[in-house]
């Protein structure tokens, strides 16, 4: 598997602004009415990324991603002064991923070859839809053409790539699913994210869903889609390698796997979270979420942080479990009682392995099942507790 282990360091980067708000988004976007110096405010980035780099000395990067938001509605050139002072104050890996997301409007896909002059090597795009009527009720502001024309010109362009799509939506059938997916599967290079729509509290969505308006697939349909996905994405060669992500060898995301795997990262701009290990212990952090109370936060004292919490074992045990069993290869019983100071149960491993939510692979690891996974969030309560 692809590198990303439990001692890589990540940096994200967040940028926060968004040309719409998409009724099922509840991540840190804003739409922005008017200009604003984007100069000014990347300077904001080179800042915090300083005063990080003081209290993380010695580290090398293995892996950057630009999230958001949008990403792509930025200048190259602001991607490329980031990227200059993130390898000012750290070393890069000879093998650093460097992500980029991006929506597929034509206007953006332009940028893509500036990107990758400013040093982004894999493009993950926001398509979501290859449904033309399902773009529309999603509030996506592309079209299917649009999309399978930037997906195309990336894949000219980077070493790597990947989309989203976004199923198990409201009126679905499995047999439009399975259409979806497979011109979905002959236009993927290497990587597909693939998942199931879930209602966020906060959203526009969440909003229709409360009042009736919006029906969402039951339990056994929602169960369904996620089984036809796994089937065909196996049979294709894109395995899945955690709960939503599927890849060919060697293409897996290296920069999730620093989450996933419980590795070290720091957040840059607003709202981003970053787990920090400082001293031999881990920080979680949090910064201001609001885009220009951020840079005003960042001027004022070198960073943007609002949160900046020394974790306990418990705490870290937990979010070992909860990001490790999202991942086909598992977790090790071994490190977590290394994070918790706890030991897992024999009887609760037992338990969840004879109902079939749960297996022991040969080197030892614990894994959830693909009969586990659409209970995830059950099976790491057990064994949690």
């Amino acid at each position: 598997m692809a590198r990303g282990g439990d001692n890589a360091f990540g940096v994200y980067v967040h940028w926060p602004f968004c040309a719409a708000k998409c009724p099922y988004c509840d991540f840190n976007s804003h739409v922005h009415r008017g200009a604003f110096d984007e100069e000014d405010f990347v300077t904001a980035y080179e800042t915090e990324i300083a005063t990080l780099a003081e209290r993380l000395p010695n580290r090398t990067v293995a892996s950057v991603f630009f999230g958001g938001g949008t990403p792509s509605l930025m200048a190259p050139k602001s991607v490329e002064r980031i990227l200059a002072a993130i390898q000012r104050h750290w070393q890069m890996d000879n093998r650093v991923e460097i992500t980029l997301e991006a929506n597929p409007t034509s206007v953006e896909a332009d940028r893509f070859r500036g990107y990758r002059a400013a040093g982004v090597n894999r493009v993950s795009l926001g398509v979501q839809s290859l449904d033309p009527d399902a773009l529309a009720a999603l509030g996506r502001l592309h079209t299917v053409g649009e999309a399978v024309a930037a997906v195309r010109l990336a894949q000219s362009i980077f070493e790597r790539s990947s989309f989203d799509l976004i199923y198990a939506r409201p009126h679905q059938t499995l047999e439009a699913w399975e259409y979806e997916l497979t011109e979905a599967l002959a236009l993927a290079a290497g990587h597909l994210s693939l998942y199931q729509l879930t209602i966020e509290q906060g959203t526009r969505y969440f909003d229709l869903y409360e009042a009736g308006k919006l029906i969402m697939p039951d339990p056994d349909l929602s169960a369904d889609f996620y089984e036809l996905t796994q089937e065909l994405t196996a049979k294709t060669g894109l395995p899945a390698y955690e709960i939503s992500n599927h890849a060919r060898p060697g293409q897996e995301s290296r920069h999730n796997l620093v989450y996933w795997r419980y590795g070290e990262y720091a957040g840059i701009g607003p709202g981003a979270h970053g787990r920090l290990l400082i001293d031999g212990v881990r920080h979680a952090t949090v910064d201001e979420k609001m885009p220009f109370p951020w840079a005003e936060r960042v001027k004022a004292r070198g960073h943007g942080m609002t949160l900046d919490d020394a974790l306990n074992q418990e705490e870290q045990g937990d979010e070992y479990l909860v990001m490790g069993l999202r991942l086909a290869e598992g977790i090790s019983p071994e490190r977590y009682r290394a994070l918790s100071g706890r030991t897992l149960r024999d009887e609760q491993i037992a338990e969840l392995t004879g109902i079939g939510f749960l297996s022991q692979l040969p080197n030892g690891n614990l894994r959830v099942t693909d009969k586990g996974f659409p209970v995830l969030d059950a099976v790491v309560a057990d064994l949690a507790a």
